[in-house]
């Protein structure tokens, strides 16, 4: 399947004032660092997510090595940061069923990326302040004024659960603070270590979806950027119809578009 270039608007949206960007971002501030960073990535292509959720939503009874080999075989046309999110059906269905929130949290980021990170900054700061976000057996939450959020096991990403209007806000009287948010079991993504190019084996070696950037993403915070594939991710409105980010793993597979 292959993708017609998408029509883009001339302008940027313009930048919402700090309590909006506070509220586009709830959803996902609480995101582990990875996850965060892969669904800002994905929410920049919002026309492709749709059709990545559904056939993430087809195959769910694929996990691991079997998703990442199929993924591999089926030379998937959509930009791998899209591609990325397909072990997380859960998380592409709530973006397909969002369209509009996603493609105004991917248009945001593309136009205000540093305004998009601060908001972000800014909801971890309540849920921190408030109780709400500490480390615990599944993540581990940094100290500072910037806050970083990682998975205790890098090879496994939890998805929380929460509610917005819950855990940025002062604690209700009997609220028990400790349930608020939930991290479930993760989705295990692989361990990591360098891949060879063993074209049967690539997607596997280092890692279940390490082609696709799991394992080599990060956020630096200070500077207020995404590390997405071992790269510094430089997606932004004014060159979004050419810039195509490094997946040197997956051009070795991936025919010519």
């Amino acid at each position: 399947m292959l993708f017609a270039a998408p029509v883009l608007a001339l302008e940027a949206p313009p930048l919402d004032p700090p309590a909006r960007l506070d509220e586009l971002v709830a959803p996902i501030a609480l995101y582990p660092d990875p996850l965060l960073a892969q669904v800002l990535a994905a929410a920049t292509f919002h026309d492709q997510i749709p059709d990545a959720a559904r056939w993430a939503d087809q195959h769910r009874e694929l996990v691991g090595q079997a998703l990442a080999l199929a993924m591999q075989a089926q030379r998937l046309a959509w930009d791998p940061g899209v591609q990325a999110m397909l072990p997380f059906p859960s998380v592409l269905d709530r973006m397909a069923l969002r369209k509009a929130w996603t493609a105004n949290l991917g248009d945001a980021f593309l136009a205000h990326q540093r305004d998009v990170m601060d908001a972000i900054q800014r909801q971890r700061r309540k849920a921190k302040e408030f109780g709400y976000l500490r480390t615990n057996p599944t993540i581990v939450v940094s100290s500072g004024h910037d806050i970083a959020i990682v998975p205790l096991n890098p090879a496994t990403i939890p998805v929380p659960t929460y509610d917005p209007g819950t855990v940025f806000a002062v604690p209700r009287p009997g609220l028990a603070v400790d349930e608020a948010v939930g991290w479930g079991q993760g989705v295990l993504v692989g361990g990591f270590q360098p891949y060879g190019w063993n074209l049967e084996k690539f997607a596997v070696i280092g890692g279940y979806f390490q082609a696709w950037g799991w394992g080599l993403e990060d956020i630096d915070w200070g500077a207020r950027t995404m590390i997405i594939n071992d790269a510094p991710w430089r997606r932004n409105w004014a060159n979004r119809g050419e810039y195509a980010h490094p997946y040197p793993a997956l051009q070795k597979v991936v025919p010519p578009q």
